[in-house]
């Protein structure tokens, strides 16, 4: 697991080569705000070649943050990312390691046929029960959780991961009322607080897609302040104090998708000076949780000339559309890091590069919406 020493030693190494604030405060030290992700790609040996390679070039670039899911890429994903991340000169506790779970994940490859696969791997067994998935594929009952999460540290290699998300709870409401999720959610930050006391996990939180950026009382609709209320509740039951590990969440925010900070969807939060809701993303600021963007540069929608309206591409700062997509992410007030995936070392290098370009300032950020 990362160790504050290690995350320090990790950003001293790089001195003076990245501008301010590419470093920033996140689990028990600091890490990269761009951090490679790892959704992308066909589940073939050819992509896991690549992307462990584009893993490793980043770990030794300055990205020190990498993301993953049981479900990508077919379950490939997470062994490439153990494997990178074992063998890179760069020690394991200085790797922010972060994986989800709530998808059924298939086992390397696509099966010709899904609901049988899923009837035979999943529901036969009792790995899942059928009253607890939405959709066919989703669960986030405690038991199946637990499961996902045991098989996540086998195909990674790794004794613990740093970050545990729920993945995208907000599926959950095609099956059962809002409610009725909160509750769930509850349900599984108790799991995880055990496992976090066990050492399996050394944080947790919820990756999402919807959930934070849609209208209040839309249909993928979450409430932030009652999802952290349940972490809250969670730690308090769970012991041995009343502290809790939910850290984070993830949410998809870029120049095209700014929902998460136009749209004020969040209750004010208690002792705060605001006047009215917040967005997620200043909720999350006053809540102290750190914020991970997905979709940084719209799955490369963002890195072609053109893609980011003139306006706001004068504003920012970088040689390549890709790097000024990520810098407007990574200038948003409360991003903690900025996801970006590729198998492409051409990429990696530019999306590093990013870094030594400095964000907008706050007032500048602000300026853009106006």
């Amino acid at each position: 697991m990362a160790t504050r020493e290690a995350l320090w030693n990790y950003r001293d190494a790089f001195g003076d080569a990245f501008g301010r604030t590419y470093f920033r405060r996140f689990g028990p030290g600091v890490a990269a705000s761009v951090g490679i992700g790892t959704y992308l790609g066909e589940p073939t040996a050819a992509v896991d070649d690549a992307s462990r390679a584009a893993i490793e070039l980043a770990l030794r670039s300055g990205a020190n943050h990498v993301d993953t899911a049981s479900n990508y890429r077919a379950g490939r994903a997470e062994r490439v990312v153990g494997e990178a991340v074992r063998r890179s000169p760069t020690d394991r506790e200085a790797v922010v390691v972060a994986t989800k779970g709530g998808f059924l994940p298939f086992d390397g490859e696509r099966p010709d046929d899904p609901g049988a696969y899923v009837r035979e791997r999943f529901l036969d067994p009792g790995i899942v029960d059928r009253a607890h998935l939405a959709n066919g594929a989703h669960a986030i009952a405690p038991a199946f959780l637990s499961w996902s999460l045991d098989r996540s540290l086998e195909r990674l290699g790794l004794d613990a991961v740093d970050y545990f998300y729920v993945h995208n709870p907000e599926t959950q409401l095609a099956a059962r009322s809002r409610d009725e999720v909160y509750d769930q959610l509850e349900a599984a930050f108790e799991l995880l607080e055990r496992r976090r006391a066990a050492g399996d996990v050394g944080a947790y939180g919820v990756a999402t897609w919807d959930a934070f950026r849609v209208p209040a009382g839309a249909e993928g609709y979450l409430s932030l302040a009652e999802v952290l209320s349940r972490a809250e509740a969670a730690g308090a039951a769970v012991g041995p104090d009343d502290d809790h590990g939910f850290e984070a969440v993830q949410l998809p925010f870029n120049v095209a998708m700014a929902d998460a900070f136009t749209r004020a969807n969040q209750p004010t939060p208690p002792g705060s000076d605001a006047d009215g809701p917040l967005s997620a993303l200043e909720f999350a600021h006053e809540a102290g949780l750190s914020v991970v963007t997905s979709a940084s540069i719209g799955q490369g929608d963002l890195a072609v000339e053109g893609a980011i309206p003139d306006d706001v591409d004068a504003t920012l700062s970088g040689e390549t559309p890709a790097q000024r997509a990520l810098n407007f992410a990574r200038s948003a007030p409360g991003v903690t890091s900025s996801l970006v995936g590729t198998a492409d070392l051409r990429h990696v290098r530019e999306n590093v590069a990013a870094g030594t370009f400095d964000p907008l300032g706050a007032s500048a950020f602000d300026a853009v919406f106006e």
